[in-house]
Parts: C-alpha cells; sequence; structure tokens
C-alpha cells in the first residue's frame, strides 16, 4: 500500500529485489518484539543498577573480614591482582554478551545452543540464592523495627529470652576498672537475643527438626518480597528507578558512620588491626584464594545479573567505561566499609577491655550480632542502629531486584509470546512461590537451612558455569568473532589484556579455585552444631544439580541436527541463524544477511537505503567484512 501512495507521489520506488520484509508491510515480519521488552529508561539506571547489584551485603560484613584475616593491608595486594585478572574482565564479557544480543541468560545461548545448559543453570543457582537472599531482608527488617524505641532491646539481660551465661557489657565496663572478667563462659545480650528471641533455635533440635514458623520473620520474609514486588512491578522501568535511591543512600549512611566511628575512643585501634600489613600471609595460597572468591562474589559475575541488566541497554551504550567504575567502585566501596566497621570494633574492643580479634566476626554475625552490641554503647544508640540496619536494607534490596529480574527476564525472553504481554502478573507468581519455599527458613530451625543454601546453592556450581561460558565464548564461538561484535557494538576492539584474561588468565585462576574448593572441603557447620550426613549429601546435590544440567541440556540440542555424531556436535555448537543484535537497524556487517529478505544481493546496501546513509558503526562493519574476506582469501 506505501508503494503505491508513493508511486502516485512522482516518488522513487525501490525495487522489491531491493526491499526488507518490513518495507513491503505491516505483516507479522515486521513486529519489533525487543521494544516491547523495554528498555532503561534513563542514561544512569544502568550504571546504578549495577552498582547497587555489586555493592551488597558481602561488602560490609565479608570483605572486612577476609581482610584482616588474611594480611590485613596486604591482602590489598592480591585482592586487586585478582581484580585484574578475572573480575574485571569476566565483568564485561558478561556485560558484552547480553548488550549485544538484548537476550536474557536463557536465550543469549543462541550464540551456541549446544551450551545452553548454562544458562539454565544460572536459572537454578540465581532462584535458591533469591530465596535465602530474602531471608536476610527480613532479618534486617525486623532489626530495623526494633530499633525504633528509646532502648534497644538487646541493650541489657534480664528478658525472658535470656540465660544464666548472659552477661551485660555496662557491667563488664564498670568491672574492667577494677578487675579482669572471664568471658570463656558467657554471652553477650545481642548474642543471645539474636540466637533465643530472633532465631528461636532453642526450639529446633537440628536441621531434621525445623520446628514451628516464628510469624514475626514470616511476615517480614512476606514484607520484604511485597516490596521486591512492587519495585519490579513494571520491570527495569520501575527498578531503575528505585536504585536512584537504593544504591546511592548507602553510602550516604556508610560515611556516616565512618565519620561517628573514627570519633569514637579506640578507633585507632580497629583500623590498625584490620590494615597492619602482615607480607608473609602472601607467601601462602589461602590468601590468594580467600582474594579470588572475594572478587569472584562481591562482582555477582555468573549469576546472570549483569547480563540481564546490559541486555535491556541500548546497543551502543559504553559498557567498556562502566566496567571500570562499577568494578573499581565497587572494590573502594569494600574498603570504606573496612573502615566504618573496624573502627567501631575498635572502640567496642576498648571498651570491653578485651582484644579487637575477640568482638571481630565474619557474616551474619558481625551484622546481627557484634555491630548491634556496638551500637548499644553509643550515645542515641537507637538512631546509630536504625541508620546501619537501614542502609543494609538498601545494600540487599539492590542485589534481590537483579536476582528477581534475572530469572522474570530469562524466561520471558525464553517464551515471549506468552509471558511478556503477563509480565507483571508472571512476576508476581514468582514472588509467591518463593516466598512459600523461603517459608522452611522462617522456622525455629530456619538458620540450618539458610547455612546449607549459602554454602552450597553458589558454590563450586557457580565455578562451573562461569568457567564454561568463558571457555565456549572463547573457544567454541571464538575469541576473534566475539571481538569483532564487541568492534561492531563499541566501535573498538579490546586489547590484549582481555584477550589474554578471556583465553588464558581468567579460566586457569577459575579452575585452579575450584580444584582448591573441592581439596579443601569441609563440612558445614553453624556455631558447635554440625550437619548430618543426609544433610550434607543434600547440600551437594544441591550444588551438582546446576553443573548436572549443562551435559543434559546438550543431548536435545544434538537430536535436533542430522548427520553423524561429530557432525550433530559441530552443528549444535554453532550460532543459532538468528544470532545477534535484536534490533534490525543494529544488524549491521556480516549480521544483515540474517535479516528477512537478506536474498538481495547487496544485502547492507538495503540496510544503509533504509536507516540513511553510512554512521560510524556502518564503517565498522564494513571493516570487519573485510577483515574476515581477507582472513578467507588467506586460507
Amino acid at each position: 500500500m506505501k508503494r503505491r501512495q508513493a508511486s502516485h507521489l512522482g516518488e522513487p520506488v525501490t525495487p522489491d529485489l531491493l526491499m526488507t520484509p518490513s518495507d513491503q508491510g505491516d505483516g507479522d515480519l515486521g513486529v519489533d518484539f525487543t521494544a516491547d521488552r523495554g528498555n532503561w529508561t534513563g542514561k544512569l539506571d544502568f550504571l546504578l543498577s549495577c552498582i547497587g547489584y555489586c555493592v551488597g551485603l558481602g561488602n560490609v560484613w565479608r570483605f572486612p573480614y577476609r581482610a584482616y584475616t588474611n594480611g590485613g593491608g596486604a591482602f590489598l595486594v592480591p585482592y586487586f591482582i585478582m581484580l585484574t585478572i578475572c573480575g574485571i574482565p569476566l565483568f564485561f564479557l558478561e556485560l558484552s554478551l547480553g548488550q549485544f544480543s538484548s537476550l536474557g541468560p536463557l536465550a543469549v545461548w543462541k550464540i551456541s545452543p549446544l551450551f545452553k545448559g548454562v544458562g539454565v543453570a544460572m536459572l537454578i543457582i540465581v532462584s535458591l540464592v533469591a530465596i535465602y537472599y530474602n531471608m536476610i531482608i527480613a532479618y534486617v527488617l525486623f532489626y530495623l523495627f526494633a530499633s525504633l524505641t528509646s532502648h534497644l532491646p538487646w541493650q541489657h539481660c534480664g528478658n525472658w529470652w535470656n540465660t544464666d551465661l548472659c552477661l551485660d557489657h555496662h557491667a563488664m565496663r564498670e568491672a574492667n576498672a577494677t578487675t579482669a572478667i572471664n568471658l570463656s563462659n558467657t554471652v553477650s545480650p545481642s548474642e543471645e537475643y539474636w540466637s533465643r528471641y530472633v532465631l528461636h533455635i532453642q526450639g529446633s533440635a537440628g536441621i531434621g527438626d525445623p520446628g514451628e514458623i516464628q510469624w514475626k520473620l514470616c511476615l517480614c520474609l512476606l514484607l520484604s518480597w511485597v516490596i521486591v514486588f512492587l519495585c519490579i512491578l513494571k520491570g527495569v522501568k520501575s527498578s531503575g528507578k528505585v536504585v536512584y535511591f537504593t544504591a546511592t543512600f548507602p553510602y550516604l549512611i556508610l560515611i556516616m558512620l565512618l565519620i561517628r566511628g573514627l570519633t569514637l575512643q579506640g578507633a585507632w585501634k580497629g583500623i590498625q588491626f584490620y590494615l597492619t600489613p602482615q607480607f608473609d600471609h602472601l607467601l601462602t595460597s589461602k590468601v590468594w584464594i580467600e582474594a579470588a572468591l572475594q572478587i569472584f562474589y562481591s562482582l555477582g559475575v555468573g549469576f546472570g545479573g549483569l547480563l540481564t541488566f546490559a541486555s535491556y541497554n541500548t546497543f551502543h551504550q559504553n559498557i567498556y567505561r562502566d566496567t571500570f567504575i562499577v568494578t573499581l567502585g565497587n572494590a573502594i566501596t569494600s574498603i570504606l566499609a573496612g573502615f566504618a566497621i573496624f573502627s567501631v570494633l575498635g572502640y567496642m574492643s576498648q571498651e570491653l577491655g578485651v582484644p579487637v580479634d575477640q568482638v571481630a566476626k565474619a557474616g551474619p554475625g558481625l551484622a546481627f550480632v557484634v555491630y548491634p552490641q556496638a551500637m548499644t554503647m553509643l550515645p542515641l544508640s537507637p538512631f546509630w542502629s536504625f541508620l546501619f540496619f537501614f542502609m543494609l536494607l538498601t545494600l540487599g534490596l539492590d542485589s534481590q531486584f537483579a536476582f528477581l529480574e534475572t530469572i522474570v527476564t530469562a524466561l520471558t525472553d525464553e517464551f515471549p509470546y506468552y509471558l511478556r504481554p503477563k509480565k507483571a502478573i508472571f512476576s508476581g507468581t514468582i514472588c509467591v512461590a518463593m516466598f512459600l519455599m523461603g517459608l522452611i527458613l522462617t522456622t525455629d530451625g530456619g538458620m540450618y537451612w539458610l547455612v546449607l543454601l549459602d554454602d552450597y546453592s553458589a558454590g563450586f556450581g557457580l565455578m562451573v558455569v562461569v568457567i564454561t561460558t568463558c571457555l565456549t565464548v572463547t573457544r567454541v564461538y571464538g575469541i576473534k568473532r566475539f571481538c569483532r561484535d564487541i568492534h561492531m557494538m563499541l566501535g573498538f576492539k579490546p586489547g590484549l589484556y582481555f584477550k589474554a584474561c578471556w583465553m588464558f588468565l581468567s579460566p586457569a585462576t577459575l579452575m585452579a579455585l575450584l580444584v582448591y574448593s573441592i581439596v579443601k572441603y569441609q563440612p558445614s557447620e553453624y556455631g558447635t552444631y554440625r550437619f548430618p550426613y543426609w544433610a550434607e549429601l543434600l547440600g551437594i546435590l544441591m550444588g551438582l544439580l546446576s553443573c548436572a544440567v549443562i551435559p543434559a541440556c546438550m543431548l536435545p540440542a544434538v537430536l535436533r541436527e542430522e548427520g553423524t555424531l561429530w557432525e550433530r556436535i559441530q552443528q549444535a555448537s554453532r550460532p543459532a541463524m538468528d544470532w545477534g543484535p535484536s534490533l534490525e537497524e543494529n544488524r549491521t556487517g556480516m549480521y544483515v544477511a540474517t535479516l528477512a529478505g537478506s536474498q538481495s544481493p547487496k544485502p547492507l546496501m538495503v540496510h544503509m537505503r533504509k536507516y540513511g546513509g553510512i554512521t560510524s558503526f556502518e564503517n565498522t562493519a564494513i571493516e570487519v567484512d573485510r577483515e574476515i574476506e581477507e582472513e578467507e582469501s588467506m586460507m
């Protein structure tokens, strides 16, 4: 119809041979599903979402402890080396995959359908993590509400949940003026509040005896899921705006806590303990492994969150610049959090008259026992406690947004006709299902299940996923082709540094890390509780599940092809016919030939005619095509 009108007006008519189906009419082939998929609504949405995703609870309760137990200031040497070898290159690789294809963790494996199981493995891992991660947010909400009082409930002994072993630190402080106190058989009020009141762990005999549901925790968990659902209701259009607050406000609180901590007596004692370099630690393999683990989990590589966020970018977004901003910003935040935490622990050490290493703990013990106890020693303790837990809340929510968006995006990209029009309903269904699965964590023995999930859901399985992704992109798809894709997308090729890391350094480091974690395997434990063998087996099977789906998904991919077994494997390894940029205007160079209507003898000319001449990116595509032709002629 458009062609007929143009001919009557005397305008030039494009020959049918040089027309794409989208020129020929408004039929089904012209439907643009990427437009329905959505994009970030602002330039900072993506960057702040990545910062919020990477800067999480681990920066506050894991990095400071790992630093002081592995050489203090000397730990920063292997930390930044591992950031250079593994963190930055793998971060950039995952962002590049997502932005180039505009696809989620499942559909992105059009790049090599044989390895689609890697996407399924990502989905399993991130689903398991999302279930227990929101339980941690529920604990934070519980403490946040408990801080809305004139006197913190964990400040003194004498409550119904306290035992005879409870020792009030205020009494300790007064007694320390005259005599030393034996702390070996005592428990702080904050520890009993956490274990006996919040968790009510005394109601469970172990992981096999979960006990009753603690309704106060159940309601907090429900509230946390409601908050997450409301923030991801409209996908990245809603979560991309929420992160303007949740990704920036924690820095304001962190700076406030840091300034307050540095003004306390004894703060320098904690900071000195935190940063005093012990260079002899660098000669042990444990320090290098710990540094790699911290980088690996802190940046969130392999969970699919980075890939998902990048898939909502415009095609030419400068993710090269964003990679360095986020990775270096994450490292600086971890170091800054260490100063804030250990300045308060130094003050606590001086007040209690005990060494710093007796008050410092890792993991939830720092966030829910030690730091809350330190808050009770400060004037206006409820105010500082509220600020601390509000910071943890905003840090945790950012990461949870990424986990849920990864799951929703992966499945809606896989089944766009059915799920994309009902994305809000589908997101709500997932939140309800995960809330129900997380109810076991709200029981008396819920902490045992949380520890099991934390130890095994994203352990060696996650490393296998990242190693397989790296090798598939560089060896199966081809490092040259991948670099050409980035060249077409960003206008320049990755340098020797990225190529060397993707090809050799990153996979080798991760394989060493995987072997080390298997050789040095230790059964899970929580305090003095040792998990039974069946629970250990369940945890190992949980980790193996994500690994097993990778070869399992290869079978249907091979069966869909024809020929001998080796021919089927080769064909399944090649990119799908529709692999490439999702939007038609971004399919320049070699990817124009995969468009509908590419039977034209000069598809690039058709593309340029339709989209208005040659741009700098079309020039790049022409250069890439010429480079491919030269290589083929040499072969």
